[in-house]
């Protein structure tokens, strides 16, 4: 397998990918998809599922199951979501997944729809949460920065706020951040701009970004965020996915492939693999 570039780390995230597929998908077709992708070793994490109420992601609702059937490979950690304290007990209990991740929104807004929860709720939660975690002993803790970019609902936004935030998380404990664009506000200038001022404000840390772009502007993003430091990208299979809080038009992840190839990550006939596995399973959709 071809790695030229052992300095970038690649998440897949097919969690992201179905979670707003409305049609039920097939436990079993899930966990022979994720399979593939673990057994490629494209990846160093495959954020795989998320333990949150079935009523309000029914995709969701077999991770436990889809997490029994996983062959786990030491080196490809697996990522589960949470949305609350209860979340974070039921993760903790596995010992076979390595993070749980977070959301925490910049937006009012958002938070409200996507946890339903305020800002400084989900501060609170994320407190509870390190505390969960810390007695268990199993997982690490990733928190998403979502809306960093900015948000489609006018609320309050700036860089010197998302810094702010990411300060007083860390000063909580949190050392995992991903820098995530739910709404597809970001811009390559905006990218390359906010990873500069993140690499200033906390050169002791490093952060992953997980984008939601259309096609055109993608690669120019990447590229943004590369070029100001970060090494962590995470993707999907065929930029599908987006989260359905966040507003009526999803907007999907980055191509996977793109960043296969643009880091030199492995071969085409892997991705090729790959592009045809995530096809089977959602076929009904397309």
């Amino acid at each position: 397998m071809s790695n030229n570039n052992p300095f970038v780390s690649l998440v897949d995230c097919p969690r992201d990918a179905i979670q707003g597929i409305k049609y039920p998908i097939d436990t079993k077709r899930k966990i022979n998809y994720i399979n593939q992708l673990i057994k490629s070793r494209l990846f160093d994490c495959i954020d795989f599922g998320s333990f949150v109420s079935p009523k309000a992601v029914p995709q969701m609702a077999d991770t436990k199951e889809v997490l029994e059937g996983l062959e786990k490979d030491e080196q490809v950690k697996l990522l589960a979501i949470i949305a609350n304290q209860r979340g974070a007990q039921i993760g903790a209990e596995h010992q076979q997944i390595d993070y749980l991740g977070f959301p925490f929104s910049i937006s009012e807004t958002f938070q409200q729809n996507n946890t339903n929860s305020s800002i400084q709720e989900a501060y609170v939660n994320v407190q509870g949460i390190l505390d969960i975690l810390n007695k268990a002993g199993s997982q690490e803790l990733v928190v998403y920065i979502s809306m960093a970019f900015g948000n489609p609902y006018g609320d309050d936004w700036s860089m010197d706020l998302v810094s702010d935030w990411i300060g007083k998380l860390q000063e909580a404990g949190v050392s995992n951040f991903s820098i995530a664009d739910t709404t597809a506000e970001a811009t390559p200038e905006s990218v390359g701009e906010l990873f500069r001022k993140l690499g200033t404000d906390f050169p002791d840390n490093s952060f992953s970004i997980h984008l939601h772009s259309q096609i055109e502007s993608a690669l120019l993003k990447v590229n943004a965020a590369y070029d100001a430091g970060c090494r962590r990208f995470e993707g999907a299979i065929l930029g599908y996915g987006g989260c359905p809080f966040a507003k009526d038009e999803l907007v999907g992840n980055i191509p996977t492939e793109l960043l296969v190839d643009r880091f030199n990550k492995g071969s085409y006939e892997q991705v090729q693999q790959l592009m045809f596995g995530f096809q089977d399973l959602i076929r009904n959709e397309l």
